[in-house]
């Protein structure tokens, strides 16, 4: 099979649907590579920031147009009642074109992270317009003006072999300075928190540019401790909003 290669920048849309209606959360990508400038190993994720500036309002309507409101279509035509998240990694080219990657029936990791601290709409009520196939009649989603960042703090070795079982620290001084700590790789064993996956947490803040978030998340994972950590350098000018 010969396929298109598909060159430029992804993006993750995360959108939530009750199978009638389908709303897109704000824009996130996340950032692949294990070394800074996209450089090393592919990982699940090292880190991620919302919202994405390369998802203009005008690209956002088409991807809504072009793609998601089909996809709804195709699952409505199929006899298919889905409802819940609907998560597509797209790719956009150089022109600014929308291609689909593929599609996920459930959160992006770590894109998650960094979208629901922005959401100012109470969560629960979007599910529940979901579950209830209301979610036309919910008032737009509001947001929060700000940005949001996300750093993950990796075992070291990761994505390749890496230890286990190690003593984690200084979470709540983390937290003390206004970060969000997500366990990840981690386990509780005898009231102490240790490490049990590749990517053991992700520290989160937010501000009012990325260069303040990633501040803030960048300072509260030096109040956390655990043996071999690292995480990637991230910048603001690989948001698209340089200092």
């Amino acid at each position: 099979m010969i396929e298109e290669f598909l060159a430029g920048q992804e993006v993750s849309i995360l959108a939530l649907t009750d199978g009638l209606t389908i709303r897109p959360l704000l824009p996130a990508q996340d950032h692949k590579r294990i070394g800074a400038g996209d450089t090393g190993a592919n990982t699940g994720g090292m880190g991620a920031y919302a919202p994405a500036p390369i998802a203009t309002p005008a690209l956002m309507d088409r991807i809504q147009q072009e793609i998601l409101e089909p996809a709804i279509a195709t699952l409505q035509n199929r006899g298919i009642d889905y409802r819940g998240v609907l998560y597509a990694g797209l790719m956009i080219t150089p022109n600014g074109d929308p291609k689909v990657i593929e599609f996920n029936c459930r959160f992006g990791d770590p894109e998650a992270q960094v979208i629901l601290p922005l959401l100012e709409t109470p969560f629960d009520r979007i599910l529940l317009a979901c579950a209830q196939q209301q979610l036309e009649k919910l008032p737009p989603l509001e947001w929060k003006p700000e940005v949001c960042a996300c750093v993950v703090m990796a075992a070291g070795g990761y994505p390749d072999r890496y230890q286990k079982g190690l003593p984690i620290t200084g979470i709540d001084r983390a937290e003390e300075q206004g970060a969000i700590v997500f366990q990840a790789g981690t386990v509780l064993k005898q009231k102490q928190l240790l490490t049990e996956g590749g990517r053991v947490l992700n520290v989160v803040a937010t501000g009012e540019n990325f260069d303040r978030a990633f501040e803030q998340a960048y300072q509260a994972i030096e109040a956390i401790e655990f043996e071999g950590n690292i995480s990637v350098p991230i910048s603001a000018i690989e948001c698209g909003n340089p200092a």
